[in-house]
């Protein structure tokens, strides 16, 4: 199989070494950036910050989007906006990028690892309610874990690789604990449940624009959210708490530096344009790479019912943990870009003491995942 999956890369992406996802840059990204160049407007203020925290708001369906310095800090700030403090517990995956753990950490909180389904690779809404009913309480309100003491104050499920989670049940879930739900939707740009757009289902949800998602500002994020309040108080909070002054420095709390510059957003502005293009052209790529895979009897993940995934990157499952070693060994050894899932949140050294279930799921999938090259070839 290995041989085969060799040829099958080469002929989509030619001969040369295949990276795992480049970007696409073949619309305005040029034009667009001597014009910001020529403007002087490079950093955090400029027009373009404002036009592509509105064109991402059009195309997710949010009524605000706040452009921000990377996903991580998107996902922070979704936390701290959230309520999210010191001594707080946050349930999130074990299965997911590192981001979602350090985020929680910034806010002074705890991750407890819940399982994720097969399927999706995202949270488990299965595992969620069953170590809610068994582990927490609600008194005044205010959910607790009873074995620690602590307040369950956020759940943060991931859309893994574009894949879009049981976002729909885990939302009942949370209301029903009165858990505020934030979407780390960072790899999901492009990816619904049903007609609705990831990072739309809970509070606040995070999207990533790194130079390996399937648009790119260079580095950058946004925060996505329908809530009036808690859109301007991000705006405000990004942009080091400033009081809006035409020359006085008056700053009314504690802030953080995470506005998105105005170089980035007037890259991404020119990325938005092929969006819609770069996303049928990944359909296509899915399409040939299930249509290789299942003829080799390999298991391909594949969205589940009335899901619509962005195919950021296409994820096969090999049989065992050997087979997997194998695959990333020869692939690599020639020229092709394969990776394992990350490492399990619980088995990093700053996260080994903290609460999980038995992740079963989790540790199934971690010993059998590999992403394959997945960028945008010409099809045409």
């Amino acid at each position: 199989m290995k041989e085969e999956f060799i040829s099958l890369v080469k002929e989509l992406y030619g001969n040369d070494f295949v990276p795992l996802h480049r970007p696409v840059f073949e619309g305005n990204e040029k034009q667009y950036l001597m014009e910001c160049i020529d403007s002087n407007f490079v950093s955090s203020v400029g027009e373009k910050v404002t036009e592509f925290e509105r064109k991402i708001a059009d195309f997710t369906g949010s009524k605000y989007a706040i452009a921000t310095v990377n996903g991580t800090a998107a996902l922070h700030m979704c936390l701290h906006l959230s309520g999210v403090g010191r001594g707080d517990e946050v349930i999130t995956q074990a299965l997911t990028f590192i981001a979602t753990g350090n985020a929680i950490s910034y806010c002074g909180a705890s991750p407890v690892f819940i399982d994720v389904d097969k399927d999706t690779m995202g949270l488990s809404p299965k595992y969620l309610k069953l170590f809610l009913d068994m582990n927490a309480e609600i008194k005044n309100g205010v959910t607790y874990n009873k074995n620690t003491g602590s307040i369950i104050s956020a759940c943060v499920p991931m859309h893994t690789f574009g894949f879009p989670c049981r976002i729909n049940e885990i939302s009942e879930i949370c209301k029903k604990w009165n858990i505020n739900l934030i979407e780390d939707a960072a790899e999901s740009l492009g990816s619904y449940m049903g007609d609705r757009h990831t990072g739309t289902f809970g509070l606040l949800g995070a999207i990533s624009f790194n130079g390996n998602k399937i648009i790119t500002t260079g580095g950058g994020g946004m925060i996505i959210t329908d809530d009036d309040d808690l859109a301007k108080r991000a705006k405000h909070l990004t942009t080091t708490a400033k009081v809006p002054h035409a020359y006085e420095f008056v700053h009314d709390e504690i802030g953080y530096n995470y506005r998105m510059p105005n170089v980035n957003a007037t890259l991404g502005c020119a990325q938005l344009e092929k969006l819609e293009w770069i996303l049928e052209q990944k359909k296509k790529i899915a399409h040939r790479y299930a249509e290789f895979f299942e003829d080799l009897g390999v298991k391909m993940v594949k969205p589940i019912e009335s899901v619509s995934p962005n195919n950021w990157l296409n994820t096969i499952l090999l049989n065992t943990k050997e087979d997997r070693d194998e695959f990333l060994r020869y692939t690599n050894e020639n020229g092709i870009m394969t990776r394992p899932v990350w490492r399990l949140m619980s088995n990093l050294s700053m996260f080994q003491d903290s609460q999980c279930d038995f992740l079963l799921n989790s540790k199934f999938l971690e010993e059998r995942l590999v992403n394959i090259p997945s960028s945008v070839p010409d099809l045409n």
